[in-house]
């Protein structure tokens, strides 16, 4: 019989993306979406994602030893936000919203949806419903990643373009 660590490693894992230096790349010549947002605001957002890359690795260990009350917290933390709703300014919440595209705050808002639902299944101690939710929460990241990020995740423009490439019309 497997322990109940290991399998938990085996599952979930692979699913964390872990978001570590990237090489640097020149910008773009005209820069849109992330990289067009302020220096002040990509490091609030940068923290942001630091912050919630933390919180889903903690998920890990806390769903392995079934500490579900952990990862309601940890759940309720990123689904309310971490660090952008505590620090942003008026005139930078104006920015978010006028520089990046409808489709990257749908994709915020989804994950924090599923954060809640994460949330909703740690409190009724649903292990099948955490491992479901937090397993679309990584799958949330790195559709965002992807569509929105390869700047900073050049690995995941390759499966961007591969996914674009084997659709039939």
């Amino acid at each position: 019989m497997k322990s109940p660590i290991r399998f938990a490693l085996l599952f979930l894992l692979p699913a964390v993306s872990y978001g570590g230096e990237a090489p640097e790349h020149t910008e773009p010549a005209h820069a849109s979406g992330v990289e067009a947002l302020s220096p002040d605001l990509r490091e609030l957002l940068s923290q942001e994602m630091q912050a919630l890359q933390k919180g889903m690795i903690s998920i890990i260990p806390a769903y392995s030893s079934g500490n579900w009350g952990e990862i309601e917290t940890t759940a309720r933390k990123i689904k309310n936000s971490y660090i952008l709703k505590q620090k942003l300014t008026p005139s930078q919440a104006k920015e978010l919203h006028s520089v990046l595209p409808p489709a990257f705050i749908e994709k915020d808002q989804w994950f924090h949806y599923l954060a809640g639902m994460l949330e909703h299944a740690a409190k009724n101690k649903k292990p099948e419903l955490v491992n479901f939710y937090f397993s679309e929460m990584n799958r949330s990241c790195i559709g965002c990643h992807s569509a929105f990020a390869t700047h900073k995740f050049p690995a995941l423009l390759q499966k961007k373009e591969d996914e674009e490439h084997s659709h039939t019309h």
